[in-house]
């Protein structure tokens, strides 16, 4: 017998696809637009140190937010903020060539434009 009747009448889902990764490796693309990657550079430690801030601010972000608190919420966002510069995803740029930083830019708008639109 094996599958039960549950099972039979439960769609199974997958995990959505990982988003594109830039050949350069310092972007993902989300919906079309560049997102600049964390910095490859940082050690696996202190990644995970910081991803797990992050995750304590943006979760700061949540709660001030429910409780309306305007105060909180101003310092739980400059606490997302410092982690993501800290991570490499926001302030100056961390590959040293002199490329631009296109974060938040449309991929087909961009230098990554004809890689983008070979993914389809």
């Amino acid at each position: 017998m094996g599958r039960s009747a549950r099972s039979a009448t439960v769609p199974r889902t997958r995990a959505p696809a990982p988003a594109p990764v830039t050949p350069d490796g310092r972007y993902l693309v989300v919906r079309g637009r560049l997102w600049r990657r964390a910095n490859p550079a940082l050690g696996r430690e202190e990644r995970q140190t910081l991803v797990d801030e992050l995750m304590r601010a943006r979760r700061a972000v949540r709660d001030a937010l429910r409780a309306e608190d305007a105060a909180a919420l101003v310092a739980a966002r400059a606490r997302v903020d410092a982690a993501k510069r800290d991570l490499g995803e926001r302030g100056p740029v961390w590959w040293d060539d002199g490329a631009p930083d296109l974060n938040r830019c449309m991929a087909a708008n961009t230098s990554y434009g004809d890689w983008w639109r070979g993914l389809s």
